[in-house]
C-alpha cells in the first residue's frame, strides 16, 4: 500500500518540512528585525531592505532552479537547500558588518528558491493528476501553519537565548529536521519506482497529460495574461498586509482593534484553502481563479464603502479567503495548462514575475499614497488593479 501511494508519502514529508522552512526562513525574519536593530544600530531601512534582497535573489534564481527541478528532480535541490539554509542561519548569527548581512540575505534568498513552495509544487505536478487539487490543499494548508509555528518559536528562542544564539539554534533545527527527510524520501518521478502518475502500479485509464516546453509557454500570450492576473493579486495582498492597520486606524479604529483584524488574515487563508481548495478538482480552474480575484476585489470594496466596524471584518474574511486559496489554484492552473514535464521552469518564470510584484508592493503602495493623497485612493487603485487582472485572465483564454 505504501508503494502504491508513494506520492502521498513524499507530499506529507514536504508538507512537514515546509512548515519549518517557511516558519524559520520567511516568517522568522520579522521577529529578528527589532533585536538586530537594537544590537547593531543599523538603520531599519537597511535591515528591512535585506529581506527585499532575499526575495529578489529568490526571484532571479526561480527559472534556473525550476529547470534543475525539471531535469533532475527535487531531491538533490531540496537537500542542498536545507544544508544551505542551515549554514546561512549559522552565518547570520555571526554577522557584524552590513556587507556580511547583505551576503547572508543573498544566501537566504537562494535557500528560499530551493526549499519553499516551488519545488514542492513540482512534486505535486509530477506525481499527481486526478487528485492534484487535494494534494495542493494539503501542502498549502500545512504551509499556512508556518507563521503560527515559526513566529512564536523564534520569539521564544530570542527571548531565552538572544538573537544570535537563537539563530544558531534555528540552524540546528533546520539541519536536524529537513535535510534527512529530503535526502531519504524524495524521488524524481513515479517511473523511478515502477509507478504511474497518481501512484498506481499500472497506467491509468486517462490519457497521458500533454506538456509544453518552456519556450512555448513564455511565447504564449496566455501565460502573460495569467502572470498579470496573479501579479495583481500578489501586489494587492502584500500592499494590504503592510497598509491594513494604517487604513483601519485612519478610518477610526484603535490600533489594538486594527491589529486584531489584521491578525485574522492567516486564519481566513486557512479557512479559504479548507473550504474552497477542494473545488480545484471539480470546477474549471480558470473560472475558480476569476472567482477568487473577484473575492479580493469585493473585500476591498466593502472595506472602502461600508462602516469600518462591519467593513473591516467583512474585508478580512472575503479578501483573506480569496488570497489564500489563489496560491493553490495558481499551481494547479499552471500544471493543467502546460503539463508536468517543464513545470518547474514555467512556474519559475511566473514566480519571477510575482517576486517583482511582491517586492514592489510595499514601496509602490507607500509612494502612491503620498502622491495620490491617502488610503482611499490606494483602495481604489488596488480594486482597479484586480479588475485589470480579471480582464487579463479572461484574455488568457482556456488551456
Amino acid at each position: 500500500m505504501l508503494r502504491r501511494h508513494y506520492g502521498w508519502v513524499m507530499l506529507l514529508t514536504v508538507s512537514f518540512t515546509e512548515i519549518l522552512s517557511w516558519g524559520v526562513l520567511y516568517y522568522g525574519f520579522s521577529v529578528l528585525l527589532l533585536p538586530m536593530q537594537q544590537a547593531l544600530g543599523w538603520s531599519p531601512a537597511w535591515l528591512s531592505g535585506g529581506f527585499s534582497l532575499a526575495l529578489l535573489t529568490s526571484g532571479i534564481l526561480a527559472i534556473p532552479a525550476g529547470r534543475w527541478f525539471d531535469r533532475h528532480g527535487t531531491r538533490a535541490a531540496m537537500t542542498a537547500g536545507s544544508i544551505l539554509a542551515s549554514l546561512v542561519l549559522w552565518a547570520w548569527a555571526h554577522v557584524h558588518t552590513p556587507w556580511q548581512y547583505g551576503l547572508v540575505m543573498v544566501g537566504l534568498g537562494a535557500a528560499h528558491a530551493l526549499v519553499l513552495y516551488e519545488p514542492a509544487f513540482v512534486i505535486i505536478a509530477t506525481w499527481f493528476r486526478r487528485q492534484r487539487g487535494r494534494a495542493l490543499t494539503v501542502l498549502t494548508f500545512c504551509g499556512a501553519l508556518a507563521s503560527a509555528v515559526g513566529i512564536p518559536l523564534c520569539a521564544w528562542l530570542v527571548e531565552q537565548l538572544g538573537w544570535r544564539a537563537a539563530l544558531e539554534a534555528l540552524a540546528l533545527l533546520i539541519a536536524l529536521t529537513t535535510i534527512t527527510p529530503h535526502a531519504l524520501v524524495l524521488r524524481r518521478r513515479p517511473a523511478d519506482l515502477g509507478l504511474a502518475v497518481d501512484g498506481v502500479a499500472h497506467a491509468p485509464a486517462a490519457p497521458a497529460e500533454s506538456s509544453r516546453d518552456f519556450a512555448g509557454a513564455v511565447r504564449d500570450p496566455g501565460f502573460w495574461g495569467l502572470s498579470v492576473a496573479f501579479a495583481a493579486s500578489q501586489f494587492a495582498t502584500v500592499a494590504m498586509t503592510v497598509q491594513l492597520i494604517p487604513v483601519l486606524v485612519a478610518r477610526g479604529q484603535s490600533a489594538a482593534s486594527a491589529a486584531a483584524v489584521a491578525g485574522l488574515f492567516g486564519l481566513m487563508s486557512l479557512l479559504g484553502r479548507a473550504l474552497l481548495g477542494p473545488l480545484i478538482d471539480r470546477v474549471p480552474q480558470r473560472a475558480l481563479t476569476a472567482g477568487l480575484l473577484l473575492m479580493q476585489l469585493l473585500g476591498l470594496l466593502v472595506l472602502f464603502a461600508a462602516p469600518v466596524a462591519v467593513g473591516a471584518y467583512a474585508y478580512i474574511m472575503v479578501f483573506g479567503m480569496g488570497s489564500g486559496t489563489l496560491t493553490i489554484v495558481r499551481a494547479a492552473l499552471l500544471a493543467a495548462r502546460y503539463g508536468p514535464t517543464h513545470y518547474g521552469a514555467i512556474n519559475g518564470a511566473l514566480g519571477a514575475v510575482l517576486t517583482v510584484a511582491r517586492t514592489a508592493a510595499p514601496l509602490g503602495a507607500g509612494a502612491f499614497m503620498a502622491l495620490a493623497g491617502g488610503h482611499d485612493m490606494l483602495l481604489l487603485a488596488l480594486m482597479l488593479a484586480l479588475g485589470f487582472g480579471l480582464v487579463a485572465l479572461r484574455a488568457a483564454g482556456p488551456a
